[in-house]
């Protein structure tokens, strides 16, 4: 009887042990924490193969190291710097750094393990961070300049660039990011008709230039005739026509006074 109780005991711990074993699953980063964390980042290290987590306070998270992707459920609002709301939508893509798996776990543990650890990361973590980034960086911007050419794409690439930089913070790459504005048909003819009258203006303004560099040619012209006017004296024009003619060749016509004292 006591050997059936002895070999029973042995069984149950035998099946109890190799059912408190999980096997890391392939492309992905295990990470074990032990003693339930209570020393720090000392009780996580990063595991592989089959992992024993039949003692309290052990638990195997699984970290996928393939692409992760994401997007806001619903778009958000945001304001840009003159007050004018509009939308984004953003979606993205990341992956955990192989090596910086045991700090996005440690720093992410109080959100739960398990399969959805990596969507409770991006809806607890990751998508608040975004917004409060994106709706930072959208008050440095005027909705003209975000609706002007390229000025959406060159707002959404310093943004990638800043959520990039928290990204890595939190032992993450990032692969892509788009945050896919929207304008309300009110601002986008708002802006049309500002362009319009802008454009108008413009136009007047090149005509204005235009004429006023008409009006400074012809003066230019007055005076130029009004000078030569003044310098054509009486006595340069006998001058003039002294040294052209030689004193033989015959005059018809009208003889000036001056040559008929000098003859």
């Amino acid at each position: 009887m006591k050997n059936f109780l002895k070999w029973t005991v042995v069984c149950m711990a035998l099946m109890l042990s190799l059912a408190s074993c999980e096997r890391v699953a392939p492309n992905y980063a295990g990470v074990l924490m032990e003693n339930y964390g209570k020393e720090g980042k000392s009780d996580f290290k990063i595991v592989s193969g089959k992992v024993s987590t039949w003692e309290w306070g052990t638990e195997l998270f699984q970290v996928p190291l393939f692409d992760q992707r994401g997007g806001f459920d619903e778009a958000v609002t945001l304001k840009a710097a003159d007050n004018t709301e509009f939308t984004a939508c953003p979606v993205y893509s990341y992956k955990v750094i192989k090596d910086r798996a045991v700090d996005v776990v440690f720093d992410n543990k109080h959100i739960g393990g398990g399969s959805d650890f990596m969507e409770s990361l991006e809806n607890n973590i990751l998508e608040p961070r975004m917004y409060d980034l994106i709706k930072e960086e959208s008050r440095k911007y005027k909705t003209d300049s975000l609706m002007a050419d390229g000025g959406s794409l060159s707002f959404e690439k310093n943004l990638e660039k800043i959520v990039k930089d928290e990204f890595q913070k939190r032992g993450l790459e990032l692969k892509s990011f788009s945050a896919q504005l929207e304008f309300s048909n009110k601002v986008r003819e708002k802006i049309d008709s500002r362009n319009e009258v802008n454009t108008n203006i413009s136009v007047l303004d090149q005509q204005i230039e235009e004429q006023k560099k008409r009006n400074e040619l012809e003066q230019l012209r007055t005076e130029q005739l009004l000078i030569q006017s003044r310098g054509l004296t009486k006595e340069i024009l006998q001058k003039q026509f002294i040294e052209k003619w030689d004193g033989k060749t015959p005059l018809y016509g009208v003889i000036p006074d001056f040559l008929k004292m000098t003859k």
